[in-house]
């Protein structure tokens, strides 16, 4: 695997392990799409370093726990914000 590829994929989880951040915003802070972060946490990190792989997992397990929530926000804030303007 390309040495560029492999520190961009330890970078991205090193990131995640400190922030907690999603998919989404991950890909805007490494200016890569959501689909190459996801590729790279869930499928390349797993040859890389199971053992970070494993945390990396719980964390998306936590983001689909949530998500209902978050996207309920956004919907709520989404009307309101409609609503005064």
């Amino acid at each position: 695997m390309n040495k560029n590829i492999v520190n961009r994929v330890y970078n991205e989880a090193i990131y995640i392990l400190k922030t907690k951040k999603t998919v989404r915003e991950i890909a805007k802070k490494f200016n890569v799409s959501k689909s190459t972060v996801h590729k790279d946490l869930q499928e390349r990190l797993y040859d890389i370093d199971k053992n970070l792989h494993i945390k990396i997992v719980e964390i998306f397990k936590n983001h689909i726990e949530i998500r209902h929530i978050k996207g309920g926000e956004s919907t709520r804030k989404r009307y309101l914000k409609l609503k005064e303007g």
